[in-house]
């Protein structure tokens, strides 16, 4: 059950309301936005909501237990805030969302009806459709480590030490053609033998997709031309003289951990555990009989 303010608790009692419904979503970059389906913007806490025209959601339901609890919330994009380059780029993924029922008469009189974080947004032409996820579904994730072969370090994090600014692990490089979002050429790598990058890190530092980032899928080099293909496409075009940073990949195996890291040390899985092989192994004509543990 919901705690109201006094003040908005008396506004309700006279029976003629004057309400709105605000959104406020976080990004990642921690720029805030604010969004409100009554037809004039409302500013409170530091935010201001920006009247959406068809800024519509669907019913809010809560359930008991740990279901999650969701809801959906389409508009067109119009904002010239709100945008679908930010979308793609994934700003917005998993973005904390704040849901707030207000008398948009006087602010001050609100309340907090949902926190949450979005969930999977479905885009068509001009407009978009995001679902609102409640903090329940934190709870029906994995958490903790996996007892696996490979390892479950980020390179370069806390756990792994690798230090990725370490000019053997890191290169800088000028777009020097492109195929697509996904495949493009650059110059600058020919220090760097094929494959050293597959599976590192793009991080854009000019032209359209300046500070994002995305996974390399492929590294292969003809002379001092590298070509690079990416697991995803960019969010905006890529185009010669884009530069870009790009950093060492590595493949989790505890083999090459120490060669071409030289961090054995800090490997984070479990290499010499058994594996299906192993477990699934039957007894072949002339294998040693083991008679460990006879009398």
């Amino acid at each position: 059950m919901k705690s109201l303010p006094p003040s908005l608790q008396a506004h309700l009692d006279t029976g003629t309301t004057t309400l709105a419904w605000c959104w406020r979503v976080t990004r990642h970059d921690g720029t805030a936005f604010g969004f409100t389906d009554h037809d004039r913007d409302l500013a409170f806490d530091g935010t201001t909501f920006e009247a959406a025209t068809g800024f519509t959601a669907s019913e809010i339901k809560d359930a008991l237990g740990l279901s999650v609890d969701n809801l959906e919330v389409s508009s067109a994009l119009k904002s010239d805030r709100l945008n679908e380059d930010d979308l793609a780029a994934g700003l917005y993924d998993d973005a904390p969302i704040e849901i707030w029922r207000v008398n948009w008469a006087d602010t001050d009189q609100r309340v907090l009806m949902r926190s949450g974080s979005l969930g999977e947004v479905r885009r068509s032409g001009s407009a978009f459709t995001a679902e609102v996820r409640g903090l329940a579904h934190y709870l029906q994730q994995p958490k903790g480590r996996l007892f696996q072969s490979g390892c479950d370090a980020d390179l370069g994090d806390t756990r792994c030490g690798v230090d990725l600014d370490d000019p053997d692990f890191r290169g800088t490089a000028t777009v020097s053609a492109a195929t697509s979002r996904r495949q493009f050429t650059a110059s600058g790598l020919d220090a760097f033998e094929a494959g050293w990058f597959t599976r590192g890190l793009v991080t854009f530092t000019s032209g359209a997709n300046a500070n994002r980032a995305q996974e390399v899928k492929r590294h292969a080099l003809n002379g001092t031309t590298a070509t690079i293909e990416l697991w995803q496409p960019m969010a905006l075009d890529i185009a010669p003289p884009d530069t870009f940073i790009i950093t060492a990949g590595c493949d989790k195996r505890f083999s090459t951990c120490g060669a071409k890291f030289a961090n054995a040390i800090n490997f984070r899985g479990f290499p010499h555990m058994p594996g299906p092989d192993y477990i699934l192994a039957v007894a072949k004509p002339g294998d040693p009989v083991t008679t460990a543990g006879r009398g």
